[in-house]
C-alpha cells in the first residue's frame, strides 16, 4: 500500500511515499497558511506525479498549523474520501505514553518524534528536531514514555532576526567559518551562527542527560528536520542523523490505527 505522510510544521512541509516501510520518495515545500484545499492537493499530486507511479492510498498527518490542518482534512475529504487516515491528536493510537503535565499541549510532531525514536533506536534517548523557526529536544525514557522537553528559538529564525534588527549586519550563508574567530562580519556572523547553536545544542543535551541521571554513551541523540549541516557537524553530542524521523513515526501511526 502507497502512505502519503505529511509532516507539517510553521515553516515547511515535509513529505513522502512509503511502500511498506520503505520511503521511496520524498519532497519539502513551504507551509503556507493562504494555500486552499485544492491547491495543496494540485502541489502534492504534481510532485508525485512527476516522480513517482505510486497512487495514494492511505494518508497519516501531523500538523502544528491549525489553520492548514483545516485545509488538509478538507483535501482529504474531497480527493481522498477512499483513503484510511490517520490524523495525530486526540483518538488516534500511537502507543507512546505521555507523562507531561497536560498531554493535550503536546504537539503532534513531538509525539510522532517519540514514538519513532522508542520504536527505531530505543531509549532513553533524545530527538533534536530542527524545522527553521524552532529547535525542539524532545525526550524518551528507557520505557519509550515521552517526559518532556525544551524549545529554542531556530536557525533561521534567528539568523533572520539578527540580519533585520542589525543595521550593519546583512544576510550570510550558514556556512562553517574557517574559525571561531571571524576575520571579518560574514565569518563573524557564521562563527556566532554555527559554533553558537551547536553549542547551545550540546549544553541543553548533556543537561539533559544529568537530568536523567544516565550515563550519556547510554543515551542516543537523533537530528531530524531541515537542519543545517554546518551547525550540525560542529555539535559533539548527536549521535545520529535521520532527517525523515517524523515521517517514519508517521508510517508507525499508520500501521498502529490501520493495521
Amino acid at each position: 500500500m502507497s502512505l502519503l505522510a505529511l509532516d507539517i510544521s510553521n515553516s515547511h512541509t515535509t513529505f513522502g511515499i512509503f511502500e511498506g516501510d520503505k520511503l521511496t520518495a520524498h519532497w519539502r515545500v513551504k507551509s503556507d497558511e493562504h494555500r486552499t484545499s485544492d491547491e495543496w492537493y494540485l502541489v502534492l499530486q504534481g510532485l508525485i506525479t512527476r516522480t513517482t507511479l505510486a497512487e495514494v492510498e492511505a494518508i497519516a498527518v501531523a500538523c502544528t498549523v491549525p489553520a492548514i490542518l483545516v485545509e488538509i482534512r478538507a483535501m482529504i475529504e474531497r480527493y481522498y474520501s477512499d483513503a484510511p487516515v490517520s490524523i495525530v491528536g486526540p483518538g488516534v493510537k500511537t502507543g507512546v505514553p505521555i507523562h507531561t503535565d497536560n498531554p493535550r499541549e503536546v504537539g503532534a510532531d513531538r509525539i510522532v518524534n517519540a514514538l519513532a525514536v522508542a520504536e527505531l533506536y530505543g531509549g532513553p534517548a533524545i530527538v533534536v528536531d530542527m524545522n527553521g523557526t524552532a529547535t525542539i529536544f524532545d525526550v524518551v525514557d528507557e520505557t519509550g514514555a515521552y517526559i518532556g522537553g525544551a524549545i529554542a528559538p531556530g536557525v533561521e529564525l534567528s539568523l533572520e532576526a539578527l540580519s533585520r534588527r542589525g543595521a550593519q549586519l546583512r544576510s550570510v550563508e550558514l556556512a562553517k567559518p574557517r574559525g571561531v574567530i571571524g576575520k571579518g562580519t560574514v565569518e563573524a556572523i557564521q562563527s556566532g551562527v554555527v559554533f553558537g547553536f551547536a553549542g547551545g545544542v550540546d549544553g541543553l543535551v548533556r543537561r539533559i542527560i544529568a537530568s536523567l541521571g544516565v550515563e550519556a554513551d547510554d543515551v542516543t541523540v537523533v537530528v531530524t528536520g531541515s537542519y543545517p549541516d554546518a551547525v550540525i557537524d560542529a555539535c559533539e553530542t548527536i549521535t545520529d542523523r535521520d532527517p525523515f524521523l517524523t515521517l517514519e513515526g508517521l508510517r508507525l501511526v499508520h500501521e498502529r490505527n490501520h493495521a
